[in-house]
């Protein structure tokens, strides 16, 4: 009887153990899923902003366009910097955290009372900053592996 009470006690351990991990890779695939898709939309946005830049300086429906882009992007740092990251991805998302407040705080001091400042966007170092986030994106895709 003992013996039994003994197995039924190691299997139970092995598979609560189990689920912890198998949770756990459960989490940190949820985390690259949600990290790779803010790396991309910031990867899209660098690709189309010089563009856009240079045409809303003659075409105010295209600065409207950006300045609402823009605010949309600040909605989106605000929600992935509150994600709950894996203990494993802690870093990671501490260096995309990172990238996320220096582009908040450029896209902040191109706007000069609500309006979209363009020179100053365009002197910033915006795009500099997005291809810095983008390169985040190797260290997502090994943690999704």
């Amino acid at each position: 009887m003992k013996k039994i009470l003994v197995i039924i006690a190691i299997i139970s351990s092995v598979l609560l153990s189990g689920c912890s991990l198998l949770e756990e890779v459960n989490n940190s695939l949820e985390y690259a899923n949600k990290a790779t898709e803010h790396i991309n939309t910031w990867q899209d946005f660098g690709q189309e902003a010089p563009q856009m830049i240079q045409e809303a300086a003659t075409n105010s429906e295209t600065k409207q366009e950006l300045e609402a882009e823009l605010n949309a992007l600040l909605e989106e740092i605000d929600e992935f910097n509150e994600t709950e990251p894996p203990a494993i991805a802690a870093d990671l998302h501490q260096q995309i955290v990172e990238k996320n407040e220096a582009l908040k705080e450029i896209i902040n001091d191109a706007m000069v009372n609500g309006e979209l400042a363009l020179e100053e966007l365009q002197n910033s170092e915006l795009i500099t900053t997005i291809n810095e986030i983008t390169k985040l994106m190797n260290l997502v895709e090994d943690l999704g592996n």
